[in-house]
This record gives structure tokens, C-alpha cells and sequence, in this order.
């Protein structure tokens, strides 16, 4: 057995003992949720358990935790590990003993998970930091949720500089993965992500008299349909492209009362930045002058959002090796390009990276963003071994 084998090995050993302190971990920041840009709690409990393994830490971007750990000849090479902080602003439906005690605010992103594997790497770097060489930067970021997104106020903040790492890993659940098994994609992996606020405008009148209005909902309804062309005529057809509509509005109204205005929101999401700009310019021309044919206006502002996550194809070949070694080869599986988005994409952007995801598939849970989502807490073992794993092996990548 080489040395490698041997550290593998009592990484493997030091994660499966730290696995009640994970639980525990996992458990106390699913209870206590925060929105984006408003985790001081959290802030806080993830400072208190750096400081409690010797690890010193700083407050930065607000609500986000910037650390380093050194192994043996610190400044020989520097990677970067990622874990996101926030929750959503969603009721817990979970009867579970951990279930949120924040009304309205649960993790049903996972993020509990992604910042409890992320402790768990500190822990396991810290205790075998006189068997690997280099150094680690931990990122604790705010607000992946939300724009502007809490990833490029951290870059902002130098997380990413003096000096730069040479890498930067991220892990996020993935609910359909068994336990123990991973997801990777090498290049494109995930979609920019623009939001889209519509408002269209019209002359506000009786249901009974639409002739004496310029009808709001009537214009909203088609438009929404004459956008799709967006997609169907205005894409390449190879260029993966989606425009969707969440959510249709107006202010007062009744059965009989056509509003003066109607609000749409929606989110607009491709692969490639030229052609994401090129939308964009249509879809506000476009907007307007369908509106203005049917004699109303359409106001559009459109929210640049994250770009497209990018994984580094050297380093993402690097990292499948390094896991196939850690998990077995068997337990590593292609997945295919997606069109959620992720602002992991603003480190993606800055340096080689590489996003990918962790099973944690539990058959009483349900899907991501969802009141009934939770993991087989199993994954947190994975989680944290690999991801100090990474670390410790990737630091030559």
C-alpha cells in the first residue's frame, strides 16, 4: 500500500467516525434556516465550529466565512473548496425532529448539507494537515439564492485572490443519486440565469365594455405565446435555450374589471453568452412591439443573473480519477447538461473549476425547492471524505 493508499484509507476511516458530529451539525442548520444575505446565525455557528477545530476564520460579503488550512510546505500550491449558506423561503412540511423552527424558511436546496460537508472537509484537512502538502481555502459564501448572488460579492471581497487558488471545487445534492455515488460533467454543465419582469399596459375598463378598453389580459395571454418564438424560430436549434413564465399578476381587479396593467415574471436560460445577449435585445423589442400592435406598451427589465457554469476539462478529468479512486469506479456516473442555474458559475468564470453533485437520494424526501425535501444523512460521510479528498490529492491539478 503507498501513501496515497494510506491517507485515502484514514481519510475514509476519520470520515466514517466524524459521522455523529456531521448528523449533529446538518441537523442544527436545518433548524435554524436564514434567508439570503441574512445568515448571520449561521455566520456565526460556522465561525464557532472553525474555531473549535483550530481553524481561524473572517467575516467577509457580509454574512460569509473566509478560511485557510495549511498542510506541509504551505506555500507549494492552492486550491479552493466551496459550500453555499442559505435557505429558501419555503414552509417546512418535513414531521421530522430537525424540521426548520423558522416560519416560512426551510433548506430545501440543501445547502445545510452542502455547508455541513464542507465543515466536515475542515475537520479532516485539520487533522491530517501533516499529511498533505499545500494549502486550502474554505469558502462559506452567502446568498446563492438571490441575486446579484453571493459568489461574485465574495470574489468581490478577495476570496479569490492573494493569491488566487489554482482550483476550486463545489458539491451540490443531487436527490435522484443513490447514497455513496457522485455526479460529474466535464465543460457546460449548467445555464445562465436572467430574470424577467414584464409589465404590460393597457387602459383599465368594465368586463362588460372591453371595446371602451385596451384589455391587459388579452395582451399578456398572447404575448406570452408569440414569445415562445424565442425558442422555436429565434434559437439555433442546437443551442439549448428556455424561456418560462412563473408568475402572472395584476393589482386589485375583480370578474368585471379589466386592470390597467398585468405583471409577468420569468427567467430566461442558454449556454452561450452571444446568443444570451442577442435574446435579451429581442425579447425587450419584441415585447413592445406586439403590445404596441395591440394598442397597449410593455415595460421590460431583464436582471442579468449567472452565467453558465463552466467545468474545467483538465481539472474535471483530474477530479473523476481522484473520486473513482475514493468511491470506486462504480460509483462515479456521467450526468448531462442541465438548465438550472448556479452561481458557482462566478468562480467557473474566474479559474478552473469544477461543480458536481452528491447523491443523497432518501425515499421519504422529494425534490429540490420543495416542502418535503430532506436527504439520507449517509451522504454527509461521503460528502465531507470527498471533498477533503479532492483537496489533499488535487493540490498539483
Amino acid at each position: 500500500m503507498n501513501l496515497n493508499q494510506m491517507l485515502e484509507k484514514k481519510v475514509r476511516q476519520s470520515a466514517q467516525k466524524l459521522q455523529p458530529d456531521l448528523v449533529t451539525w446538518r441537523r442544527h442548520l436545518h433548524q435554524y434556516p436564514e434567508l439570503s444575505f441574512e445568515e448571520t446565525q449561521t455566520c456565526r455557528y460556522v465561525s464557532q465550529r472553525l474555531t473549535d477545530m483550530g481553524i481561524e476564520s473572517q467575516v467577509v460579503a457580509g454574512t460569509g466565512v473566509l478560511a485557510t488550512i495549511t498542510g506541509r510546505d504551505p506555500n507549494s500550491s492552492l486550491v479552493a473548496l466551496r459550500a453555499d449558506l442559505d435557505a429558501l423561503p419555503i414552509q417546512e412540511a418535513n414531521e421530522v425532529p430537525y424540521r426548520s423552527k423558522h416560519e416560512g424558511v426551510m433548506h430545501a436546496c440543501g445547502h445545510d448539507v452542502h455547508t455541513t460537508c464542507l465543515l466536515g472537509a475542515a475537520q479532516l484537512l485539520q487533522a491530517h494537515r501533516e499529511e498533505w502538502q499545500g494549502s486550502v481555502r474554505l469558502l462559506f459564501q452567502p446568498g446563492e439564492e438571490k441575486l446579484p448572488g453571493g459568489a461574485s460579492m465574495m470574489i468581490e471581497a478577495g476570496a479569490l485572490a492573494n493569491p488566487a487558488p489554482q482550483a476550486i471545487w463545489g458539491q451540490h445534492v443531487e436527490p435522484p443519486l443513490e447514497v455513496g455515488k457522485v455526479g460529474i460533467k466535464s465543460g457546460l454543465f449548467m445555464a445562465s440565469a436572467d430574470e424577467l419582469y414584464l409589465t404590460v399596459k393597457g387602459k383599465g375598463g368594465h368586463g362588460a365594455r372591453p371595446h371602451q378598453a385596451v384589455d391587459t389580459i388579452l395582451m399578456a395571454s398572447h404575448l406570452v405565446v408569440y414569445l415562445q418564438q424565442l425558442v422555436s424560430r429565434r434559437a439555433d436549434p442546437l443551442m439549448p435555450t428556455v424561456l418560462s413564465f412563473g408568475k402572472i399578476f395584476s393589482d386589485g381587479g375583480a370578474t368585471n374589471v379589466l386592470p390597467e396593467a398585468v405583471t409577468l415574471w420569468g427567467t430566461l436560460r442558454t449556454f452561450d453568452e452571444a446568443w444570451r445577449s442577442e435574446a435579451q435585445a429581442w425579447l425587450m423589442q419584441a415585447a413592445r412591439s406586439f403590445c404596441q400592435s395591440m394598442g397597449g406598451d410593455c415595460e421590460v427589465d431583464i436582471q442579468q443573473g449567472y452565467p453558465f457554469v463552466y467545468n474545467d476539462p483538465a481539472l474535471t478529468q483530474h477530479t473523476r480519477e481522484l473520486m473513482e479512486a475514493y468511491l470506486g469506479a462504480e460509483q462515479v456516473v456521467e450526468l448531462p447538461a442541465r438548465m438550472g442555474g448556479e452561481d458557482f458559475a462566478a468562480y467557473s468564470q474566474q479559474m478552473p473549476a469544477c461543480f458536481y453533485r452528491l447523491g443523497v437520494q432518501n425515499p421519504n424526501g422529494t425534490g429540490l425547492h420543495t416542502p418535503t425535501f430532506d436527504v439520507d444523512e449517509r451522504c454527509l460521510e461521503t460528502g465531507a471524505g470527498l471533498m477533503a479528498w479532492l483537496a489533499m490529492q488535487g493540490l498539483d491539478a
